[in-house]
């Protein structure tokens, strides 16, 4: 399957799924957005987390790195997924340190020198991205990539780009949008709606 194809059937499962929603959504920042992405429901479906790790595979190797990183929680599937389609080690920071055994804040082996290649399931304005590099870098670790799987398109790849940061999206929300429009899978009109809001809401 060409790559094209192979993203286009990918965002159809994501709205048969319910991955893609629309309607009234309070955000985390207090916003009420036309529409949802919840990538934690690719979990509950094995061909959809096949297809992604897949894809992320492809980007993770791209990038070179001796290792992927997951970001908690929802992050953490997906780079399991990734580093059994590419072969890859995986290791991932703790959102929180242990307060008891081996006390660490990296779940894993690794060396310090070693490029890790993050993971994540969407980027909006990517400052959770960098609370998660900091431990990594911290412990010596090299961070320049991230691979995300939907990049919201809401400044976050800016902010990073600034820190020297790359991410790699496998897809972009317009991308989502558009094979949803052309497919039918979502009324042009929610689309619409869903595109302006995205216009406005723009954080960097």
């Amino acid at each position: 399957m060409s790559a094209g194809r192979a993203h286009s059937a990918l965002i159809r499962r994501l709205f048969e799924i319910g991955a893609i929603r629309f309607g009234e959504f309070t955000l985390k920042s207090g916003i009420t957005s036309p529409f949802y992405i919840d990538l934690r429901v690719v979990i509950s479906f094995p061909d959809v987390l096949e297809q992604i790790g897949a894809l992320m595979a492809a980007l993770v190797s791209r990038c070179g790195g001796d290792r992927v990183g997951g970001i908690p929680y929802a992050g953490l599937p997906l780079a399991v997924a990734a580093s059994l389609a590419g072969r890859v080690p995986l290791i991932y920071p703790r959102r929180e340190e242990k307060g008891h055994g081996t006390r660490r804040r990296i779940e894993g082996q690794f060396k310090a020198g070693e490029r890790v290649v993050l993971i994540d399931d969407i980027i909006t304005d990517g400052a959770s991205k960098l609370e998660a590099i900091q431990p990594l870098e911290e412990a010596g670790l090299v961070v320049k990539d991230l691979v995300i799987l939907v990049d919201r398109e809401q400044g976050g790849r800016e902010l990073l780009a600034a820190r020297g940061y790359a991410v790699h999206a496998v897809l972009t929300i317009s991308q989502c949008f558009d094979e949803g429009e052309r497919t039918g899978l979502a009324p042009s009109g929610l689309i619409r709606q869903s595109r302006e809001f995205l216009k406005g809401t723009r954080f960097a």
